[in-house]
């Protein structure tokens, strides 16, 4: 499965889009995303919102996870060009044009990375003791102990079944 992300109308020349799209093309999300922070470039800004959506989607409509996903495809379409006039001599006038791109940026699971992802374990919640456990509960020191216990106390045999029974009724 593969989610996609489209941003339009992008105020960047395809052409500088497309040197920062080929430095992100086949890394995984969380790496392409990494390197747009520190690529000094306008289109960066634009590549990273687009990618950044992309990722939502594939977690939001796909359910994905996002530590497994690679940058599948990414190219840059050129978009209308905003036209101006630049006055030049003897009553000339050149024609500027502002450029305009349409991003694409592509998602996809990758198998590799489903192998490599460690998933962190997390604690298990602890379970909510009721109040009679609460008021029995033992504090923690007494609970943890780390003292072995004395071979004599553990081995003693009881004598008596009867726990209730006194002294003088365990001689009969």
């Amino acid at each position: 499965m593969e989610a996609k992300a489209i941003g339009r109308y992008l105020r960047v020349t395809p052409r500088k889009a497309r040197y920062v799209l080929d430095t992100v093309r086949g890394k995984s999300a969380k790496e392409a995303l990494a390197t747009l922070k520190f690529v000094p470039n306008e289109a960066a800004r634009y590549i990273e919102q687009v990618l950044e959506s992309a990722v939502a989607n594939a977690e939001h409509n796909y359910a994905m996870d996002r530590e497994i996903l690679r940058v599948s495809t990414a190219f840059a379409d050129v978009g209308p060009s905003l036209k101006r006039i630049h006055p030049r001599a003897m009553g000339r006038a050149y024609r500027i044009l502002h450029r305009t791109s349409h991003i694409t940026v592509a998602v996809s699971e990758d198998e590799t990375l489903r192998k490599m992802a460690v998933k962190p374990k997390g604690r298990r919640p602890a379970r909510r003791k009721t109040e009679s456990e609460a008021a029995t509960a033992l504090p923690k020191a007494t609970k943890r102990s780390t003292a072995k216990p004395k071979a004599e106390t553990v081995a003693a045999p009881i004598e008596n079944a009867n726990p209730e029974a006194t002294p003088e009724e365990k001689t009969d």
